[in-house]
């Protein structure tokens, strides 16, 4: 008899159901945020002489959004909005910290400015403060630029800092070269590479953690000011220059000059040099035996730069660069890996906004947005299962004049059709993005009835989440 029930009891367990270790862990997280990156900046985007292998291989094994934006032309704001799921209206931080407040301004423009925030505000919630609180260990690396000490990464959720201060480009010593002269990066061997170390520390911290989920945030300096390359990869590229045959390089975007061909060798090296770094950290998250735990998301902060500071790249087929809220400013590339559910190699023209991020990596998480808390984005993780989604409209709004020569504006895209208010003189452009993605044919003269109706949803949205608008200066 004693025999019969250890029998039964074991026959029992086989029939019951086993949960595996993988699918009782949470899911990691490796976020991948490129600073200054063009739409069309990536081998697997278009580009022809810059070459990204290693994202291109992550785009073959994941799904690739062709309309994915970024919250904002400039980066602070957006990187505000990855971390909270809020329009950059909301948090208050709608301009790079850093730039002059009006009280402050002393460039001859027709307006003045708005005020706005020069901190991520501790009462809002980040990402990684929930992912903590749910068994996540958290890591940050790179560019923070959201505010001064009291506001950088270990105040805001992050179990690590690696590198992110208030300052927006690697400003400090050597510069993209140790001795880097940043308060939280140990400076190594003279000469050491950025994107190489901050993807050497990446690695460290997911092997330490290879036994909880995590949330591994690589926010790259690269490819942001100064233009500085790796020797090796300069003349890489400036020999590849050589082999070109191109028309006109420069064209005009209003008043300035704007480049219209890819063959800046500087910045193809720094380009060249992040795909490396996200290659050395793919490798670690394979090597780890993390591949089929690991969501992995790619993603740049706001457009490539066009119009100023060197000119380093071309967003063609799309309109300006970085600082303008036409295509070329808030347009990204944007890639996403989740095992099991996205199809290798796919591509979506799903309409999709930094503020989404939040909600989506929590419903991936299984953890439920706080009820206590008023976000912006909507979850996209149908998208990466195959199915339908209906997003709605997004929105933007830059209350401020661009160091790239912008000037205050707001947007919204609701379907195919994208509506811009310029500010200065209240004058509205529209566009048809489905047949003119590069905003050459503005429609408002013979569309006023959707003129009006975009216009009245824009001015409804601006009302709804409390944002400040620039102020007409006298005999202006």
């Amino acid at each position: 008899m004693r025999t019969l029930a250890i029998l039964l009891s074991a026959l029992a367990i086989l029939l019951v159901p086993q949960t595996t270790s993988a699918e009782q862990r949470k899911p990691n997280f490796v976020f991948f945020l490129v600073d200054d990156l063009g739409w069309t900046d990536l081998g697997c985007y278009g580009s022809s002489f810059y070459e990204t292998p290693n994202v291109d291989k992550l785009a073959a094994s994941g799904l690739k959004f062709t309309d994915a934006y970024a919250a904002c032309q400039v980066c602070s704001p957006t990187r505000a909005s990855i971390l909270t799921g809020r329009y950059p209206t909301r948090t208050g931080v709608t301009d790079f910290i850093g730039a002059p407040q009006p009280e402050r301004w002393n460039r001859k423009t027709k307006m003045l400015p708005a005020p706005y925030e020069m901190q991520l505000a501790h009462n809002e919630t980040t990402i990684a403060e929930i992912l903590k609180k749910n068994g996540y260990a958290t890591f940050f690396a790179g560019k923070w630029h959201l505010g001064s000490k009291e506001y950088w990464p270990e105040h805001q959720g992050f179990d690590v800092n690696q590198g992110g201060i208030d300052r927006g480009g690697p400003y400090g010593g050597k510069r993209y070269f140790s001795p880097y002269g940043n308060p939280r990066l140990e400076d190594g061997p003279d000469g050491e590479h950025l994107p190489d170390r901050l993807a050497r520390e990446t690695v460290k911290f997911m092997t330490e953690n290879k036994d909880q989920p995590f949330l591994a945030y690589l926010s790259f300096y690269s490819v942001h000011t100064p233009l500085m390359s790796r020797e090796d990869l300069k003349q890489k590229y400036l020999q590849k220059k050589e082999t070109l045959k191109h028309g006109e390089i420069w064209g005009k975007e209003g008043q300035r000059k704007a480049r219209l061909v890819q063959e800046h060798a500087v910045y193809a090296g720094m380009v060249d040099a992040m795909d490396q770094a996200v290659g050395k950290v793919l490798d670690g998250v394979d090597e780890l035996g993390l591949t089929q735990d690991t969501v992995v998301i790619f993603m740049s902060d706001n457009g490539g730069l066009s119009t100023s500071e060197g000119h380093p790249t071309s967003n063609l087929p799309l309109r300006a660069g970085k600082g303008w809220i036409y295509e070329g400013g808030i347009r990204e590339p944007m890639i996403v890996r989740w095992p099991g559910t996205t199809k290798a190699g796919t591509e979506t023209s799903q309409i999709v906004s930094s503020v989404d991020f939040f909600p989506t990596m929590l419903q991936i998480a299984g953890i439920d947005v706080p009820k206590n808390l008023t976000i912006d984005g909507t979850s996209f993780a149908p998208v990466l299962k195959g199915d339908e989604f209906e997003r709605g409209a997004i929105f933007w709004h830059y209350p401020h004049y661009g160091n790239q020569g912008g000037s205050p504006s707001s947007a919204v895209r609701d379907g195919d059709w994208k509506l811009i208010e310029f500010y200065e003189d209240g004058h509205l452009e529209l566009y048809n993005l489905s047949d003119d993605i590069g905003e050459q044919n503005d429609l408002t003269a013979k569309k006023p009835d959707l003129v009006a109706k975009l216009h009245a949803k824009l001015k409804a949205w601006r009302q709804e989440t409390g944002a400040k608008m620039p102020t007409h200066r006298k005999g202006a």
